[in-house]
């Protein structure tokens, strides 16, 4: 879960957005006007989830070895890079990634399954 109201203050911070999101990503949440905080306290907490549900939380990792994207319908969906492909693979054979985002004025929340 994230306060959106932090968020509200990084979206000119070009070195905190640069540090924990990537360009597509960065873009998508400036794209969204007056819920651009939300949208933004919404893919760091789907990062949050995501390393939660690896068993690691950062330690190991980074922030940004994923990426939080949304296809054209809006779905959000986490697109890890190769040391967390890796680190899936190690950890099962199959899996895939199920992620659900939600926000409202004041908090987002984001909820990650690995299904293996």
């Amino acid at each position: 879960m994230a306060k959106v109201k932090r968020f509200d203050k990084f979206l000119d911070n070009e070195a905190f957005l640069n540090k924990y999101f990537h360009k597509s990503e960065i873009d998508y949440v400036k794209s969204k006007g007056v819920s651009a905080a939300q949208s933004l306290a919404g893919k760091f907490a789907a990062r949050e989830a995501f390393f939660k549900a690896l068993g690691t939380g950062f330690i190991g990792f980074s922030p940004r070895d994923i990426s939080v994207d949304n296809n054209k319908s809006g779905k959000p969906y986490i697109t890890p890079n190769q040391s967390v492909i890796n680190e899936l693979d190690r950890l099962a054979n199959n899996w895939k990634i199920h992620l659900s985002i939600s926000h409202e004025k004041e908090y987002a929340i984001a909820q990650v399954i690995l299904e293996a």
